[in-house]
């Protein structure tokens, strides 16, 4: 099984089971040690894959770190792991930290089971950085994430050749982040930049409200362009790829419209403030677009009727689906109210 199998796998088993592998024992079994098997580690060889490491830390006595992974004779990576829900923070890295220190590991992982946040001693030798230099999430793994992962698969591990491109993940990552909030929220800071380049005249107060409106609605449209042009890519690519004349006709019966993506990116902007905008999803259907969290069927947030001439917003905060017309996709904010009240239940 590839590894991008394997982590689908995981990313489904957090998706749908994450009411009963809440508990940090819980998450050690039913993710992290699936997870380890994924990169190629023998977590039945307690040589290799070693539970409930120990070592003499100076002051501190039957501590212990979840994991410790040797390769070669040496222990190359602690891991530290929390619970599910657990937000990652500097507290959890206490045990790792001390670790870190009194054994030759170049490497650390904190993890909840569904983030990894990989460390290194990249700022000062021996001493571990209070920042990671990779995260990645199983929920959000793209392309670009799993091929940094796979640099830490038993076959290639390689510290070398990781430390070498950890400087550049680390930069990256804290740009990635900044660049996310600015999205999400512009700061006063952010939008001052941007007003010196596209205003002409002294920038009042009424001048930074315009156009940090602006600059919200010009990085949704920028999000929305690449995921246009994305799905176009893939579309055609899948057209041209089918070699069943049914599938083809059944693919051709259903369009996921600019409307509908639009449609859902205006809900993941309503419901963030109480859920992860990343867990937000669309599945499209012959009748209805489906706008679900952490692509389950079983978590509807709202369904988008937009194919056929009264548009329909369907909603689930009762016993089942109520459809409430609309005749443009800005009226999907005069239900924000309800829409967080369910996206509050998957939380």
């Amino acid at each position: 099984m590839g590894i991008e199998t394997a982590l689908k796998i995981l990313a489904d088993r957090i998706s749908q089971h994450s009411a009963t592998i809440g508990t940090e024992e819980a998450v050690k079994t039913s993710v992290v040690l699936p997870f380890l098997q994924a990169l190629g580690y023998d977590v039945f060889n307690p040589a290799e894959v070693i539970p409930e490491f120990t070592a003499d830390v100076i002051g501190k006595k039957g501590e212990k770190v979840d994991y410790a992974i040797k390769i070669g004779d040496e222990i190359q990576i602690l891991i530290e792991c929390k619970a599910l829900n657990s937000q990652l923070d500097k507290k959890h890295l206490a045990q790792l930290y001390r670790y870190f220190s009194v054994t030759k590991a170049k490497f650390a992982i904190l993890t909840n089971g569904q983030v990894y946040e990989f460390y290194s001693d990249l700022e000062e030798p021996n001493k571990l950085d209070g920042k990671p230099f990779f995260t990645f999430d199983i929920l959000d793994g793209g392309s670009s994430a799993i091929g940094e992962l796979s640099k830490f698969e038993k076959a290639s591990f390689d510290v070398e050749k990781i430390l070498a491109n950890a400087e550049r993940l680390k930069h990256v990552s804290a740009v990635k982040k900044y660049l996310l909030q600015e999205i999400e929220e512009p700061s006063a800071e952010f939008v001052k930049l941007v007003a010196t380049h596209v205003y002409e005249g002294r920038i009042t107060a009424q001048v930074r409200d315009a156009v940090g409106s602006a600059t919200k609605f010009a990085f949704r449209e920028i999000v929305r362009d690449q995921v246009r042009a994305r799905l176009s890519s893939a579309l055609n690519n899948s057209a041209e790829n089918e070699s069943s004349e049914h599938e083809s006709i059944e693919k051709s019966e259903i369009e996921t419209t600019p409307e509908e993506i639009e449609g859902m990116m205006t809900i993941r902007a309503i419901v963030r403030e109480v859920i992860n905008a990343k867990r937000i999803n669309l599945r499209d259907a012959k009748s209805y677009c489906a706008v679900l969290v952490d692509d389950n069927n079983r978590k509807p947030l709202a369904r988008l009727h937009l194919n056929r001439k009264q548009w329909y917003l369907g909603l689930f905060d009762g016993e089942s689906e109520e459809r409430l017309p609309i005749s443009e996709l800005t009226d999907i904010y005069q239900f924000s109210t309800r829409l967080i009240e369910t996206a509050k239940a998957y939380a």
